[in-house]
């Protein structure tokens, strides 16, 4: 195994094709298929699926590809160090559920490593998919809550896949309504004052159960529900039908304006926010900053 057949396989993987990747790496296809092929043969690994359309990626070599990402990098900073090159186009991957924070952490980390070119992939998806992106190293890092509800569940699952959970902050839960809301004025709320008022939640696809649910609270009856996949919509909505969600009630107004704010739920429940790593998995670099980043705008005055 050579760090040159490690690159093979991961521009493969990003290309999702072997002659665009052999384009790239400016080499012959045959020279590229049968690097890859020595390769498996020598791990004992089938990495690629190959199809009409292309490559598919294995479940196994999934878990390859991230050993190899990592070795790369670790690689990357022994040149750096001692052969003064060129910095290398890092790689860094996130999942989380749909909270700015996040986004602002993931912004602060671009800019401290400031490379010239980057590959940094910021995923807000559902629930599933944030575990599922861990666990196969498509996502270094994760970010979910937990409460009272889908704890049990959730935990099981993490730990199942050979993942940890490692808490960043305990919220109460709060709605998040536009500032010209009929409720605006109040000090916090209580679900009846909310009663006739658009309830709106993100969409958890094939995994629609209340586990999974981004929101506290999911499994009450509601008379007007509205499901969504993004936060700019969601957020579009709070604003324009003076609807409503439920959250962590950590927000920033530089990434979603003065027009969004959050108010205290009278409910005694909680969201435990943390991130989901590899369970015995070093971070890299990038990670290591990343939770660092978080922790930060999480004590942040501007995102309270």
């Amino acid at each position: 195994m050579t760090l040159q057949q490690l690159k093979y396989i991961v521009t493969v993987a990003e290309t999702g094709n072997i002659t665009e990747a052999a384009k790239r790496l400016f080499i012959s296809q045959p020279s590229l298929t049968n690097a890859i092929r020595e390769l498996e043969t020598e791990m004992q690994v089938t990495i690629f699926k190959r199809t009409n359309k292309g490559v598919t990626i294995s479940n196994e070599g999934d878990m390859f590809l991230s050993y190899a990402r990592q070795v790369l990098e670790q690689a990357n900073l022994l040149e750096e160090k001692f052969k003064n090159t060129d910095k290398q186009s890092p790689r860094f991957s996130v999942s989380c559920q749909h909270y700015s924070f996040a986004v602002n952490a993931f912004v602060d980390v671009i800019r401290e490593f400031d490379a010239n070119r980057y590959d940094f992939t910021l995923r807000e998806t559902q629930t599933y998919e944030i575990i599922e992106d861990v666990s196969r190293l498509k996502s270094e890092i994760g970010i979910l809550y937990t409460s009272s509800k889908n704890e049990e569940i959730i935990l099981k699952i993490i730990k199942q896949n050979g993942l940890k959970f490692e808490e960043l902050f305990v919220a109460k839960p709060h709605v998040f309504i536009c500032a010209s809301h009929p409720l605006a004025n109040r000090e916090a709320l209580d679900l009846k004052d909310l009663e006739e008022y658009p309830y709106l939640s993100f969409e958890q696809g094939e995994y629609n159960s209340f586990y999974f649910s981004e929101e506290i609270l999911s499994t009450l009856d509601r008379n007007k529900n509205i499901k969504v996949r993004d936060r700019a919509t969601l957020f579009n909505l709070v604003i324009g039908l003076n609807g409503y969600t439920v959250s962590s009630g950590v927000i920033s107004r530089k990434l979603n304006g003065e027009n969004i704010i959050a108010k205290p739920l009278q409910v005694d429940e909680y969201m435990r926010i943390g991130i989901i790593t590899q369970k015995d998995m070093p971070l890299s670099r990038y990670g290591q900053a990343y939770i660092e980043a978080l922790k930060r705008h999480i004590n942040m005055n501007d995102d309270e």
